[in-house]
């Protein structure tokens, strides 16, 4: 939190208003749901990058979902897509495939998706996309 908050200040001396105004959002959005979950005064870090990731794919469904003929939208769009570089480093593919196979393997030995994706999803959130961890548990099962 306190990153964004001196990059918001950083962008606001150096007039760049597009930027303070997407780091302002985030900033907004992380303390809303500081507000929601009852730490106010104490934002852990954990919190800020659940906020981030979400902020981000929300982002990305504006960009994908906007109609070709809007290009002043979809560049705004784009440019509150600025906030990935603040967003935690997901891992990839390989690396989920080895993670759950060297901590659920016991798990795995199931081959209930259903029981695999509830043990890793707890474990896993915010390190790596859903849809990513989603499709080699799939894999896995196979």
């Amino acid at each position: 939190l306190e990153t964004l908050r001196s990059d918001m200040i950083a962008a606001m001396k150096a007039k760049d208003k597009a930027r303070k105004e997407a780091i302002s959002s985030l900033i907004s959005a992380a303390k809303k749901v500081a507000i929601d979950e009852g730490c106010r005064d104490d934002i852990k870090p954990e919190l800020v990058d659940r906020v981030i990731l979400k902020e981000l794919k929300t982002v990305k469904e504006q960009i994908d979902t906007c109609p070709a003929s809007r290009e002043d939208l979809k560049a705004e769009y784009q440019f509150r897509y600025v906030i990935s570089e603040y967003a935690p480093k997901q891992m990839s593919a390989d690396e989920v495939k080895a993670y759950i196979k060297e901590k659920f393997a016991d798990v795995l030995a199931t081959k209930s998706k259903g029981a695999i994706m509830k043990a890793v999803m707890a474990d896993m959130k915010g390190k790596a996309d859903g849809k990513v961890i989603n499709q080699t548990v799939a894999e896995l099962c196979k």
